[in-house]
């Protein structure tokens, strides 16, 4: 590795830890019920924002590792387009399981607390990091799984991940700051 690209890591990294100290940063001196609270209309809870980032990283670390296993691939059913697909989710009688588990990663569960959910994100930040640390080129790219909001053909380069997940990182950080002044006023300012 050259010292450029030493340097670059250690820029991205960078970036990486000041988003999630701003992802975590709202949940501070909050109790497990203001944590899994909807302070707002939407569904989203502060526990439930850190337990899907974590999620996120980790599901996209594992691709920049080992690329796609097929595990991610989805595709719509037949003769459905993407413009169909959320007014397709609404008129279902009953949720499908993945459906059900991708909006518990939003939330704060009876019996998940919001120490063991900070602590799980802090766990997987050290992983990432680790394996970036031992990775020797950020340029190996993988083909992105098949879905309908991914070009076909497209791929991705390990540092494209790492942006990607600090782009998701900051995006709820900033969820995350709303949500906590929506609960009791207090802001990252």
């Amino acid at each position: 590795m050259t010292a450029t690209d030493a340097d670059e890591r250690a820029d991205l990294l960078a970036e990486l830890a000041a988003a999630r100290h701003w992802l975590v940063f709202p949940t501070r001196d909050l109790t497990d019920e203001q944590a899994a609270s909807r302070p707002t209309a939407s569904q989203l809870t502060l526990g439930g924002l850190i337990k899907h980032v974590t999620k996120v990283e980790e599901g996209w670390m594992r691709f920049a590792v080992e690329g796609d296993n097929g595990e991610e691939d989805f595709e719509l059913p037949e003769g459905m387009t993407i413009d169909d697909f959320e007014g397709w989710i609404a008129s279902l009688d009953e949720k499908p399981e993945w459906l059900v588990e991708r909006e518990n990663e939003f939330k704060l569960l009876p019996g998940e607390t919001l120490a063991e959910v900070v602590a799980k994100y802090h766990e997987t930040a050290a992983r990432t990091e680790k394996t970036l640390a031992s990775l020797p080129d950020l340029n190996v790219r993988h083909p992105l799984p098949k879905a309908p909001w991914h070009e076909p053909g497209t791929t991705w380069s390990v540092r494209r991940v790492l942006i990607h997940i600090i782009a998701e990182t900051t995006q709820h950080a900033g969820h995350a700051d709303m949500l906590r002044e929506h609960i009791d006023g207090a802001t990252s300012m």
